[in-house]
């Protein structure tokens, strides 16, 4: 979406600043903004980051890394404008107008912007562009909505399969293998999660808090193991001191199930990814973080009809709510007429 406005600022000798709130989406953009622009002198600016006083054509900043400079940029992307750490965060908002020149412009990016820039928008005060598809022209995935018994229930129902092994419809010869946990709904969370690797993707897979990742994972590894290896199976955190390489493998192919919090909703592109949210009915996912994670799947021409599945014990208006935003905005793509 932004590649015009990026070429057409450059064509005008301009200075272009692209910031981000994570250093993540940061590392993600600088190789695709440098086969995008070869000719371009593209730098990337994060904390440690080795390129610290340079100034390119192209720079690709952390939200944070705006406080250094004034007047430097004519052309200011602020990606993410919804997502922590620039998201009310009036330091941060004030460094992204002080770094544009006397003639620059702003602009601001997100697919779930904050509600005072959409009562901005509707009264008119602020000029902008809605862009209900991506650039291959299929139409987002929707979520599906599945009821099952619990993150907390994982390891319960793993111990019960153990001792119900010598069941005959428990052999493998049945309907339900004996990998499959058989009770609390988790046995479907196991076929979901067998079926997006049988089908060669990749898998994001959501937890609403760090706590429960390592138990998660010991589950998946276990539950896995016969698709898998089970250091194909991964967990990573803010917290996490070794996230970058984590999410590097993961990008990579070299880990086919990534298990994160909301850390990664928003800038990791996998081309061949499926989604599945654990606990969806958690207060900590509300429907802007609900659509961001969706978003994680159907980003590439080559699979753009990637999974999605909120697994939780209730349905809650966050979920309604984030199934109905994607639904409208695949309505207005038809509409318009961009699916091919």
């Amino acid at each position: 979406m932004i590649f015009p406005l990026v070429a057409t600022e450059l064509m005008r000798g301009g200075k272009v600043l692209i910031a981000t709130p994570r250093r993540d989406v940061v590392l993600e953009l600088i190789p695709r903004i440098k086969v995008a622009f070869p000719q371009q002198h593209v730098i990337g600016l994060y904390g440690g980051s080795p390129q610290r006083w340079e100034l390119g054509d192209i720079t690709i900043a952390t939200t944070h890394q705006l406080l250094r400079y004034e007047g430097a940029f004519d052309l200011v992307v602020i990606d993410e404008v919804d997502a922590f750490p620039y998201h009310n965060n009036p330091v941060l908002e004030y460094a992204a107008q002080k770094v544009r020149s006397a003639t620059g412009a702003v602009v601001l990016l997100s697919a779930t912007p904050p509600a005072h820039l959409q009562r901005a928008v509707q009264k008119g005060r602020i000029a902008h562009v809605k862009v209900p598809v991506r650039y291959h022209r299929k139409p987002l995935p929707l979520p599906r909505l599945i009821r099952y018994g619990g993150i907390h229930k994982l390891n319960a129902s793993d111990a019960r399969d153990k001792k119900k092994r010598t069941l005959p419809w428990l052999s493998g010869e049945g309907k339900n293998p004996s990998w499959l946990p058989s009770s609390d709904g988790n046995g479907c969370l196991a076929a979901i999660v067998s079926e997006s690797i049988e089908r060669g993707a990749q898998l994001f897979v959501f937890v609403p808090a760090i706590h429960r990742l390592e138990s998660t994972l010991a589950w998946m590894r276990r539950s896995m193991d016969k698709l898998i290896s089970r250091t194909q199976i991964e967990a990573t955190s803010s917290q996490d001191e070794d996230r970058h390489e984590k999410v590097l493998r993961f990008r990579e192919g070299l880990t086919r199930i990534l298990l994160t919090t909301t850390i990664l909703e928003r800038g990791v592109t996998i081309p061949k990814a499926d989604v599945i949210v654990l606990d969806a009915d958690s207060a900590l996912f509300d429907a802007a973080a609900l659509v961001q994670m969706a978003g994680r799947a159907g980003r590439s021409a080559a699979d753009p009809y990637g999974k999605v599945h909120y697994l939780s014990r209730e349905r809650t208006r966050a979920q309604v709510e984030a199934v109905s935003q994607i639904r409208a905005m695949n309505r207005l793509a038809e509409r318009k007429g961009y699916f091919v």
